[in-house]
């Protein structure tokens, strides 16, 4: 191979890329060592076909992070072998590779939590945080060993780099044999990168995304493992998901879909409206709503709200409309849902938007936001002030850092207190909104409560057992206040958390939340067991304070619509949801790839083959939303009604 100039350089630029599809192999087993629990494969033989899928992924990866280094290694110059240059290549192979592996390793803990492969979105949270030095201390501390093998392998991936060098030209080659050789090969390996890149050279097709990890999974969730951090980062880097679709017309979206509600309830007075959205709230942390889970020698740590259910209408089947903070505000407040892309992170939030807010503020309510985080953290203040809200209270309104928790915000027992003062001074009728912070990573709860709760069998569940003593305490001052028996309180989690039972690892069970309604000496009694979700509240509390103007809402009333049937729809493991009736629908944005039986939770036997009428209403319903969504949120109509108040 001596005749050929550049043999040597090549076969070591081969060799560097090869290693880095080994270090990416071994980040693709540690990821699943740490998540086991929740991706259920049927042996070794799964695991591998998931690894070989996930080469298309890795290779996407590995060519956008060495782009730069390949084309530098490549460029017919003679200077290639100088230490020099072999230097500067070192660190333009690293830099980037070091930093995008290591997103696979905070996804070792975050997937617990998200059920996902982390996407910009993440990063787009994480934006405006304002202690994110804390948090990265904290995450140090508790997660230490994640760091340790981050930095092990690290060692490893630099100590195989060196092992085998450019060797020194003995010879010169002539300038034509040298350059004629480097540029056909330049052509060549940037096609290959081109290809690479795409996942295929099939003009027909699109380029690989987060989506086609799901083509060859027995189930949904071993897509994360098919899948890597940085191609799920990059590949939402520039993207924006928000487009119009085209599958009815407008008729078929209004009768099916009705986004214009309008409910003729009239109560004798209007009430205030206090509602609760409880961080990491599952459904699973509640025995109030788990007696009819079956679930073996089931535990649940929400005494209180145990005791309030029996005087509320619980809905023991709701979902979360999304699976990040900032998309429970959005979905409960303006009924608005997150699917592939946060609403809230996309280029559309920032318009005219009628909500609970502009809808009560017509009808005389005065409406403030509570959040015991530092103001702006989760995009919270940003988008409130999008809403209307007339006040906003944080960290730097409590004013008081004692409560502190060192992480994240104000201890929840606190600041409920401080919550119900504030709104005590209110004039009536009022909406108040709270947004939990205790039952949130690192799990910790007040000194003097430390071994009050139990410890549960997994991180969080002794600061459920500390939020729900914090609600205990709100009611017990609260129901001394006058404006307490005239209120509807609503309690609903935001996404859901750590899992310990397994009925709970299913696909479909994955984002259940705990949702309550409790109001004073009311009707309001009851297990609500049909499909519930959280847009569905913003259209309930309308027709519970008898608002009877049209409105617009994607959701339906949870205890007066009787023509929209009971529905949820939602994005996970990058497909649509829609689930009503007897079915689940999966549905990629272009076709439906998947029916199952309502009761199949883990999505385990695709009946599609077998298509009946009620499957092709339901797939007409799912089409329906999905296009009103996208056109209503891209023509910036959110607040179709908002001038007619």
């Amino acid at each position: 191979m001596n005749r050929f100039p550049r043999f040597n350089e090549y076969k070591v630029l081969f060799y560097r890329i090869l290693l880095a599809y080994v270090f990416y192999f071994i980040a693709r087993i540690l990821f699943f060592v740490y998540n086991q629990n929740l991706i259920p494969i049927d042996g070794a033989s799964d695991l591998v076909m998931m690894c070989y899928h996930g080469l298309a992924f890795d290779t996407a990866s590995i060519l956008y992070l060495n782009l730069l280094f390949i084309i530098f290694s490549i460029i017919p110059i003679r200077i290639n072998h100088n230490n020099s240059y072999q230097k500067f290549l070192f660190y333009l192979y690293f830099i980037p590779n070091l930093i995008g592996y290591a997103t696979n390793f905070v996804d070792f803990i975050y997937y617990r939590f998200n059920f996902g492969r982390s996407t910009i979105a993440a990063l787009d949270s994480l934006k405006h945080e304002s202690n994110k030095s804390l948090l990265l201390m904290n995450f140090l501390i508790h997660y230490w060993h994640v760091f340790v093998l981050f930095f092990l392998i690290s060692f490893l991936w630099i100590y195989g780099y060196k092992k085998i060098t450019i060797q020194q030209l003995n010879h010169q080659h002539p300038k034509v044999a040298y350059f004629g050789t480097s540029f056909i090969s330049f052509l060549v390996i940037v096609t290959l990168i081109i290809g690479g890149i795409r996942g295929d050279f099939k003009k027909s097709t699109r380029p690989i995304n987060l989506i086609d990890a799901s083509r060859d999974v027995k189930n949904v969730s071993q897509a994360d493992v098919v899948l890597n951090t940085p191609f799920a980062l990059i590949r939402t880097l520039f993207s924006n998901n928000f487009k119009k679709m085209h599958f009815v017309d407008q008729s078929t979206i209004d009768s099916l879909v009705q986004p214009i509600k309008h409910y003729q309830n009239n109560p004798k007075s209007k009430p205030n409206v206090v509602i609760f959205i409880l961080e990491s709230n599952a459904k699973e942390y509640f025995g109030s709503f788990n007696k009819n889970s079956r679930i073996p020698n089931y535990k649940g740590y929400t005494p209180f709200v145990d005791s309030l259910a029996q005087h509320s209408l619980i809905f023991t089947n709701a979902y979360a409309n999304g699976y990040k903070s900032i998309h429970a505000m959005s979905s409960v407040i303006a009924g608005i849902p997150s699917f592939k892309d946060a609403f809230t992170s996309s280029p559309y939030p920032k318009q005219k938007t009628e909500s609970l807010v502009s809808t009560l503020k017509n009808e005389g309510y005065s409406t403030s936001f509570f959040h015991g985080a530092p103001n702006g953290s989760m995009g919270f203040l940003g988008y409130a002030n999008i809403l209307g809200f007339d006040h906003y209270y944080g960290k730097n309104e409590y004013n008081n850092d004692a409560d502190f928790d060192g992480v994240w915000g104000i201890w929840d027992e606190p600041f409920f207190q401080y919550f119900n003062t504030t709104i005590s001074k209110e004039k009536q009728p009022f909406m108040a909104t709270l947004f939990s912070v205790t039952s949130h990573e690192p799990y910790q709860v007040p000194d003097q409560y430390k071994g009050k709760f139990p410890k549960g069998n997994v991180n969080i569940h002794q600061c459920i057992g500390y939020t729900d003593y914090a609600l205990k305490q709100f009611f017990k001052s609260a129901q001394k206040e006058p404006w307490f028996k005239n209120t509807i309180f609503v309690f609903v989690g935001d996404h859901g958390n750590t899992i310990y039972y397994d009925e709970y690892k299913k696909e479909m069970n994955k984002n259940v939340v705990a949702m309550l309604i409790y109001k004073p000496n009311s009707n309001l009694v009851g297990e609500h067991k049909e499909y519930a979700q959280q847009i569905d509240l913003y259209p309930t509390i309308l027709d519970l304070i008898g608002y009877n103007k049209p409105f617009r809402s994607w959701g339906r009333s949870l205890i007066g619509d009787k023509v929209v049937q009971p529905f949820v729809i939602r994005y996970s493991a990058n497909l649509y949801q829609f689930m009503s009736g007897n079915y689940i629908c999966t549905f990629d944005g272009n076709k439906v790839v998947g029916f199952y039986d309502k009761n199949d939770k883990d999505l385990k036997r695709n009946l599609i083959s077998n298509k009946n009428t009620e499957m092709k209403l339901i797939e007409l319903k799912c089409k329906a939303y999905l296009q009103d969504y996208m056109g209503r949120v891209m023509d910036r109509k959110l607040g179709e009604h908002f001038d007619r108040h």
